[in-house]
């Protein structure tokens, strides 16, 4: 049985059948975490953050809770019955909306374009409940389920597996009612271990321990092949994330979210990625199947822009895929990966080292270097998008004006930021939040602890049990406003990522989440979030109900979404003033 969508799940347990709209507002208000009447939003002046009643009881918590959920309770049936939702088809199990091929067609997008997300086009008619699979299972703990996943939870046929020529799916086995990943067997050539030793050794390191050290925290694995690069760099404690494009079927972003591993849907046609410029550390291609230098060399200036000061692009690509005539090795390199080099002289990239198929470029940490070209000489952009949503694709050079050009040799290593990269913030508002988070974060656990722990009773004198730190791995913060609820899961040794949402409207400090190594992402949430059914185990979002009571988008079409992405006997917490609801 599914957990309860939004009620709170220290206090109500396993969610009751779901039939009827109502149920769903009642509990989603029931959820509501309320951190005394004082509670914070994250969009109050940034001078005067009230520190939330914490309470080390859980018996008091849970009493006051109960007390909240029939105040808003009343209140809400007041409002009258609402319309009951109805499930939707077993054709929409991994529904994702935006992404809707036949429409966009019909819509008159062409030329690649009818691949993109394109929500305006693709709205759905009907609001219904998005199931899970027949036999669906739930995941096993992190990391026991980096390495092993049930078949059923994930839209791929073992015959698509089979058929599949992929280097990366070949670490795949297939089993009876699971699929077994060697994260540690290969990757593409000698192995995977051989082949990020390899890249650490071409841009001068005695070995991939040492990405830290030489600044790179934050990697952009585009079209990740199911996580497998992206599962070791975890390993060595960076954040990878993957990107890869929408697929019906054997979807790489879907096997990696269902592995613990960070992903996001995100198309290479005609729109930019929505991250500030400068936000990765290194962008990491090992057979993604984009021809880099089509449309005027335009998805090499989306990676440029992306890309921080010394970053470094990684691109590996068997040249026998691009050159069907059958000559040597060596000719096939040059004739695949000349235009790509040249191009990337223009955007001030130097080739630092190629062997093997796996070739390294270095971003310029000198912004002077673009006004120095004379021959094919970009123009400078002038940044108007610093967090761009969606917007198209652009010939020109972002990032060079920003106070956030700072090479990433040169970045703070640890926890602390400089004063460039907290640009915007002032200090003690910062520390004050982490500070806040710390606190917020026990209060939590605390209502969390018990019901996970329902089965087994406590005895008379026991202290409430504490809950395994994998309990959740993946977790989205949907207004996350400086990451400190990210700071305060990794200082408590929780094993599990955070997806960093900023709202589109809301003050931008995705740049500083980025800058923390964190995984972040600029998101509308008046729309769906690019991602497929059941892919995140919690929901957070604090100041979310506030921030949005103001917008045009509809409450129930977000609490469906939520739902949609929520797996099953997920959890969702909410942190908001009472009047926000």
């Amino acid at each position: 049985m599914r957990s309860p969508w939004f009620s709170k799940p220290a206090i109500f347990g396993p969610r009751p059948p779901i039939n009827c709209l109502l149920l769903c507002f009642v509990c989603v208000l029931g959820l509501i975490v309320i951190l005394g009447s004082t509670s914070w939003s994250v969009f109050d002046s940034a001078t005067s953050i009230p520190v939330p009643d914490v309470y080390s009881s859980y018996r008091r918590l849970k009493e006051q809770a109960a007390v909240d959920y029939l105040e808003l309770r009343t209140l809400s049936l007041g409002a009258g019955r609402q319309t009951e939702l109805e499930f939707c088809g077993r054709e929409k199990e991994n529904y994702v909306p935006c992404y809707n091929v036949s429409a966009n067609l019909f819509a008159g997008f062409k030329d690649g374009e009818e691949f993109d997300r394109h929500c305006e086009i693709s709205r759905q008619s009907e609001r219904c409940l998005i199931r899970p699979p027949k036999d669906y299972k739930i995941p096993l703990r992190w990391p026991a389920g980096r390495d092993v996943i049930w078949s059923a939870n994930v839209k791929i046929t073992k015959d698509q597996f089979l058929s599949s020529g992929s280097l990366t799916k070949r670490l795949m086995l297939v089993e009876e009612n699971q699929f077994s990943f060697h994260s540690e067997d290969g990757l593409t050539f000698d192995g995977l271990k051989d082949y990020s030793r390899q890249v650490a050794e071409m841009i001068g390191l005695g070995s991939d321990s040492e990405f830290l050290q030489a600044g790179v925290k934050s990697v952009l694995d585009i079209g990740c092949g199911f996580g497998i690069f992206g599962a070791h760099l975890v390993s060595l404690k960076l954040m990878p994330i993957c990107v890869a494009a929408y697929e019906a079927t054997g979807s790489q972003v879907q096997l990696a979210l269902e592995r613990g591993l960070p992903a996001m849907i995100g198309n290479f046609i005609s729109q930019q990625l929505p991250y500030p410029p400068l936000s990765f550390d290194m962008v990491h291609c090992a057979q993604c199947g984009i021809v880099w230098d089509e449309k005027d060399g335009m998805l090499l200036i989306e990676m440029d822009r992306v890309l921080k000061p010394g970053g470094y692009f990684v691109l590996t690509s068997p040249a026998s895929n691009h050159n069907p005539h059958g000559s040597s090795s060596n000719t096939k390199k040059r004739s695949t990966l000349t235009p790509t080099e040249e191009f990337s002289e223009n955007i001030c990239w130097n080739l630092i080292a190629q062997q093997d198929e796996t070739f390294i470029w270095q971003k310029t940490v000198d912004f002077h270097c673009y006004k120095s070209r004379k021959h094919g000489a970009l123009p400078l952009c002038n940044d108007v998008h610093n967090a761009p949503y969606y917007q198209p694709l652009v010939s020109c050079i972002s990032g060079t004006t920003s106070n956030r050009w700072i090479p990433i040799q040169n970045r703070s290593s640890g926890p602390h930021l400089s004063s460039a990269e907290l640009e915007g913030v002032q200090p003690e508002d910062f520390f004050e939040d982490t500070q806040v988070w710390r606190s917020s974060l026990r209060n939590y656990w605390s209502l969390l602890s018990p019901i996970i722990f329902s089965d087994h009773p406590k005895r008379p004198g026991d202290e409430d049990p504490t809950p395994p730190y994998n309990m959740v791995r993946n977790v989205m913060d949907m207004n996350a406003q400086y990451g400190g609820f990210n700071a305060a899961m990794l200082e408590e040794k929780r094993l599990v990522w955070v997806m960093n949402v900023v709202p589109v409207r809301a003050p931008n400090t995705l740049p500083l989440i980025l800058d923390r190594g964190f995984a972040g992402v600029m998101h509308d949430w008046c729309e769906p979030f690019p991602t497929y059914p059941r892919t995140y185990d919690m929901l957070h979002a604090n100041g979310l109900l506030s921030h949005l009571s103001s917008e045009r988008c509809s409450m129930m079409d977000l609490f469906l979404e939520m739902d949609r992405i929520l797996r099953p006997e997920g959890w969702a917490i909410f942190s908001d003033k009472l009047g926000s609801c």
